[in-house]
């Protein structure tokens, strides 16, 4: 991530050192936005990771972004989540109230955000795990990883959904964004396989 082009609005995390609020001086204004994200899960389904490379990947396309991880005792197991803002306006704070894109990997999860949401956001679930009459995007994304080979990916499964829909999908980026978070090989491979990449272009 190139810092010398942004001005750090929030201190960098003691944890991870990731910076949790990126504002750029000239963001791109073709596509006028501001999407506030929650993602949440179980502790162990990537529900950080996802957030993460999510925001790296608007980063990459010139958007300011923000991604406020969950850390506690209570991820490992428990509901994990955090929130990512992406936006070509300044970013006051990184606390979303309302979200208007909520992607849900377990029960809890979406029974704990998704009265949060706001009027027509788009709602994404693991339908493989989460069970809902409600008017939501329903994608089989642990039984589609497991076919793939793992179903820790079932995560960038939902990711490269969310991605297209928000019009930041890019071979070239995704696969710079996941190089550089340095997964280990195995894993990269079939992230990227998810994504429709292959490792060497």
């Amino acid at each position: 991530m190139k810092k010398g082009t942004y001005k750090i609005k929030a201190a960098t995390s003691s944890t991870s050192g990731y910076p949790h609020l990126l504002q750029r001086s000239n963001p791109p204004k073709h596509l006028l936005m501001r999407r506030r994200i929650i993602i949440a899960g179980f502790g162990g389904q990537g529900i950080l990771f996802l957030g993460r490379f999510l925001a790296e990947i608007a980063n990459e396309k010139g958007y300011n972004i923000t991604w406020l991880p969950s850390y506690g005792p209570e991820m490992r197991g428990g509901t994990a989540n955090c929130s990512v803002i992406i936006s070509n306006r300044e970013i006051p704070s990184p606390v979303i109230d309302k979200a208007n894109i909520l992607i849900c990997f377990n029960q809890p999860s979406f029974n704990k955000f998704y009265p949060e949401t706001k009027k027509n956001a788009l709602v994404v679930i693991d339908s493989s795990l989460v069970k809902t009459n409600k008017k939501v995007v329903k994608i089989d994304a642990t039984e589609t990883a497991e076919k793939l080979g793992d179903k820790k990916v079932a995560n960038m499964v939902i990711g490269g959904y969310v991605l297209r829909e928000l019009g930041l999908y890019s071979k070239y980026i995704s696969k710079k964004v996941l190089m550089e978070i340095g997964l280990e090989k195995d894993m990269l491979k079939l992230n990227l396989k998810v994504l429709g990449i292959k490792l060497f272009l």
